[in-house]
């Protein structure tokens, strides 16, 4: 008898990682969900009654790469190789240049949202290739479409999983590998909860994870969620830059540490 496929998910012990985590299950795949509270994660899948032979809870911290690296080698060796790899976990601190402290924020944030997604994929890589098979999604966000006041980690950061995944999606070509980008909106989760600006079109996390589920499945490549955030997206990225920097002037700026 055939196993269900298998889906590897990071930062799985909330938000969008444990909606994500709930929509695969409820399509009959087998978990292995890794986050740095996996004691979370295993309370979680009791409550959905979700046995160890359909859930595996690994502790990693995305931000260690040998963490990561770890919890995935141990994934292969207990569960397989995965169908679908998801590198979900992140962070969005605001930060201020002119504050030396803010400037360990911006490394914090991109060695968790650039470098751990790499990390990420990196243990099943070689792997899916030999296989010829397999999907790699990074979470960007349409914060990577252009730059926001008090947002530049975040920013940044997100731009960077959109060129980086767009980079390893061509070095797979013909592979049987598909890299896809996942460009959320505004989705309601503990991350978003303290923003101090609106926020249009905001999903919840169960709506969102269900149009990533089906957007990974129909192999897409690029898929902003809703779909209207990126309409508005392009109409921003297409405006001139004087009139964009008057438009967002006075915009609430992302909480930064401590605040």
């Amino acid at each position: 008898m055939t196993a269900p496929p298998l889906a590897f998910i990071t930062g799985a012990s909330s938000g969008i990682g444990q909606a994500l985590a709930a929509r695969y299950a409820k399509a009959g795949w087998r978990l292995a969900l890794a986050a740095r509270r996996s004691g979370e994660i295993e309370a979680w899948a009791e409550a959905q009654g979700l046995a160890r032979d359909r859930c595996v809870a690994y502790t990693a911290d995305v931000q260690r790469i040998d963490s990561i690296v770890g919890a995935a080698r141990r994934c292969i060796a207990e569960q397989g190789l995965p169908d679908v790899v998801i590198a979900n976990a992140g962070i969005s601190v605001g930060m201020d240049t002119a504050r030396r402290e803010d400037l360990d924020v911006m490394a914090d944030t991109l060695a968790i949202n650039n470098v751990g997604l790499a990390a990420t994929f990196h243990p099943f890589l070689a792997a899916m290739r030999a296989r010829g098979s397999g999907a790699l999604v990074g979470v960007a966000s349409v914060a990577a479409i252009r730059g926001l006041p008090g947002h530049g980690a975040y920013c940044a950061s997100k731009a960077g999983v959109v060129a980086y995944c767009e980079s390893l999606r061509t070095e797979c070509h013909g592979s049987g590998v598909r890299v896809v980008t996942l460009v959320p909106g505004y989705v309601a989760t503990p991350l978003t909860a303290g923003n101090r600006y609106g926020m249009p079109f905001l999903l919840s996390a169960d709506v969102f994870a269900d149009r990533a589920f089906r957007a990974i499945e129909a192999g897409t490549s690029y898929r902003v969620i809703p779909w209207q955030m990126g309409v508005v997206a392009k109409l921003m990225r297409a405006l001139p830059n004087a009139l964009f920097d008057r438009l967002v002037q006075g915009r609430g700026r992302k909480r930064r540490r401590g605040e």
